[in-house]
């Protein structure tokens, strides 16, 4: 069987060979699309980094470079404000403080490099 194809505007004369003749292959039906909103999600909220229990610690999750730090020490924050935005492999991940309080301590700064584990910053 000779089909032509188009592939990013260029034109294509292919020969295809029928495998199996399968009389009983009908195209899948797919469902209609869902117009409405989508339920909410069944886990917690992300907030990127890995923190501690009482959510005062935040450690690399992945050895990557810091790209910008959004808080400085002593500075108040809310929970789910953006602390800082990391990147690996040309991938961000965004920094999210899990409660409200203050920012104790920043150990990193725009540019360093990072690795897992590591300590990136404290919430009082």
């Amino acid at each position: 069987m000779k089909l032509q194809i188009t592939i990013d505007g260029k034109s294509y004369a292919v020969d295809v060979e029928v495998l199996e003749d399968d009389e009983s292959f009908e195209t899948p039906k797919y469902p209609p699309s869902h117009a409405g909103p989508l339920p909410a999600a069944s886990h917690p909220q992300s907030h990127g980094g890995s923190w501690d229990a009482e959510g005062k610690v935040c450690r690399s999750p992945l050895m990557g470079l810091v790209i910008k730090v959004h808080v400085e020490p002593q500075q108040a924050v809310a929970a789910g404000q953006l602390l800082m935005l990391l990147e690996a492999m040309k991938m961000e991940t965004n920094i999210t403080a899990p409660r409200a309080g203050a920012v104790k301590s920043v150990h990193v700064k725009a540019g360093d490099s990072i690795k897992v584990n590591q300590m990136l910053i404290e919430v009082e």
